[in-house]
């Protein structure tokens, strides 16, 4: 597949989220500076096929809805939020209280080790920063990313985007904002308005650089802030999965695979 550099992007981003390697990217696209990539360029991505689909589609809009519900307060349900602050660079390698590498790995079975080492830093900011700091937190958290992201094999929706054209309930009234605000990140935030309210609450310019949210050091933030903005650790405290499922879903698509990865994190981490 080709994907069309944006501003601010890195090889070594790329390679993460295309899940290839820098040197197969170079050596792809005839690269010698591998630290110098040019916005608006096209790079050729290896080893990924056009057909390649999502198979998790059924997910959130974080402000709309598949389902056609909307999920808490719609595109603009942004009051209450508690978001995590600035983007401060790569987080440090051990985070007290969050999840080890074996209980992410036993949580996620499915997930590569290299992949779980690089995101679990990322990963344990954000929730230390939401205050998902206690198992029943952890468990929901960890089981609602793992479905919507297929343990964290998706931080980009592989859909145009197009569908998304024109709905202003998630505030794209903007031509080409559908393709351009589609869903990223593990819980897919999706919408101009999205964006901008996330943006603005982590101190991320997601608007002109949208991208950034399928970036590690940005993706989990956005998804602590969707947590955050719509009280859900309340409902974890309370044990009420079923309404965070709704609250992330706008509906119950994927509850028994939802309920499963949340059973055994809850096996893990109690």
């Amino acid at each position: 597949m080709n994907y069309k550099i944006q501003s601010g992007d890195t090889l070594s981003e790329l390679a993460a989220r295309f899940h290839t390697s820098v040197d197969a990217l170079a050596k792809a696209n005839h690269i010698q500076n591998k630290n110098l990539i040019y916005a608006g360029a096209n790079l050729k991505v290896p080893g990924r096929s056009d057909d390649f689909q999502h198979a998790r589609h059924s997910g959130p809009d974080l402000g709309g809805g598949h389902s056609g519900g909307g999920h808490a307060g719609g595109a603009g349900g942004t009051h209450g939020t508690t978001g995590p602050g600035a983007v401060s660079g790569p987080p440090p390698k051990d985070v007290k209280g969050g999840v080890s590498l074996a209980q992410l790995e036993r949580i996620m079975p499915n997930l590569s080790d290299a992949k779980a080492r690089q995101y679990l830093p990322y990963l344990n900011q954000a929730m230390a920063e939401a205050h998902i700091n206690t198992p029943k937190r952890q468990a929901a958290f960890l089981a609602q990313l793992a479905h919507e992201s297929g343990e964290f094999r998706y931080m980009e929706e592989i859909a145009s985007g197009s569908a998304y054209e024109g709905r202003r309930d998630l505030g794209n009234t903007h031509p080409g904002d559908g393709v351009r605000y589609k869903g990223r990140g593990p819980i897919q935030l999706t919408g101009r308005a999205n964006y901008e309210a996330a943006g603005r609450a982590l101190g991320v310019d997601l608007v002109d650089h949208p991208t950034r949210a399928a970036q590690p050091d940005v993706a989990f933030r956005t998804a602590a802030w969707f947590w955050n903005s719509r009280n859900l650790n309340s409902l974890a405290d309370s044990g009420n999965f079923r309404e965070i499922t709704h609250r992330v879903n706008g509906g119950y698509n994927g509850e028994a695979s939802r309920n499963a990865y949340y059973q055994r994190a809850l096996s893990v981490l109690t």
